[in-house]
């Protein structure tokens, strides 16, 4: 009987000691293996960083662009889609006009069509997100006094869970708090967050959170000043929007006029219309000129209305 259970303690002790050293093995390999393909993905992003390093800069432009604007897209998927277009207008210039200063115009044309709408969502976002900036940034005052002026992560998780902002500022708010939590890199999360809002006011709280997150300092002071500050400008603001709407409205019109004009002389006589603007190769350039002016009277209400934010 006393052998009986040696052995039996003695497999037992065997067993307990071969799981042990099997479980270290494995868990040593393993951390072997996640240093490894660091190593590998940290050796391929110097790679990548020497060889594409002139573009890193459009690239984190664009990326806080698409984050700002609330697209869903990553940067590749948006290079693809700028030089797919592109190369459908330099197939349909060949097509349809026949000519090498066709095919170069609306394939420049095309290309730069996404990101021209990637800005107007943007500045849409912009206009509707400052129109409650100022509401927000009181109820944010608030949730920071309530949780003692200490955590701003705090406060914005306060913030967001009441729901009292409409869509877009709401909807900002919440990617602020979601990105500080999960990404490490403040800064870059801020300066979505300020380009969001375009608006100086913005960046002016955008600081006070970086000064509050990097160095624990109590802003509640700072935030109530900002407060009155733009309280005091909410006039300049109504004006400055009414100037923008000023500019939106003209930057359309252009579009409205040429439909008029073409509705007009189909509608007098279909036959020759038809015959000079689609059969008629001169036609057809006139009327690619004029999406081209229409196009280019478009990149400039959009600069003009980035210019007056």
């Amino acid at each position: 009987m006393l052998t009986a259970g040696l052995t039996a303690a003695g497999c037992l002790l065997f067993m307990l000691l071969f799981a042990s050293f099997r479980t270290l093995f494995t868990l040593l390999e393993d951390r072997h293996s996640r240093r490894r393909r660091l190593g590998r993905y940290a050796a391929e992003e110097a790679v990548q960083a020497v060889r594409f390093g002139w573009l890193r800069p459009v690239t984190v432009h664009l990326e806080d662009v698409l984050s700002a604007s609330g697209w869903r897209m990553s940067p590749g998927a948006f290079w693809s889609l700028a030089a797919g277009l592109g190369l459908c207008g330099l197939a349909g210039g060949a097509l349809i006009f026949q000519s090498a200063r066709s095919m170069a115009l609306l394939g420049g044309m095309l290309a730069a069509l996404p990101y021209s709408l990637l800005r107007m969502s943007l500045i849409n976002r912009q206009l509707a997100a400052r129109l409650n900036f100022l509401p927000a940034a009181e109820l944010f005052y608030q949730c920071y006094l309530v949780n003692g002026s200490r955590h701003v992560r705090t406060a914005l998780q306060r913030m967001v869970e009441e729901r009292q902002l409409p869509g877009e500022t709401q909807a900002i708010f919440e990617q602020l708090y979601r990105q500080l939590n999960i990404h490490h890199d403040d800064e870059r999360t801020l300066r979505r967050f300020a380009l969001s809002i375009g608006h100086i006011w913005a960046d002016y709280f955008s600081n006070l959170l970086r000064v509050a997150l990097s160095e624990g300092n109590n802003i509640a002071d700072n935030l109530r000043e900002l407060i009155d500050d733009m309280r005091k400008a909410r006039m300049d603001d109504h004006a400055e929007r009414h100037r923008l709407l000023e500019i939106r409205l003209a930057n359309f019109s252009p579009v409205l006029f040429l439909g008029v004009f073409l509705t007009i002389n189909f509608r007098l006589n279909s036959e020759a219309s038809t015959l000079y603007y689609l059969s008629d190769p001169g036609g057809r350039s006139m009327l690619l000129n004029a999406l081209v002016l229409i196009f280019a009277s478009f990149l400039m209400g959009l600069y003009l209305s980035r210019r007056r934010m």
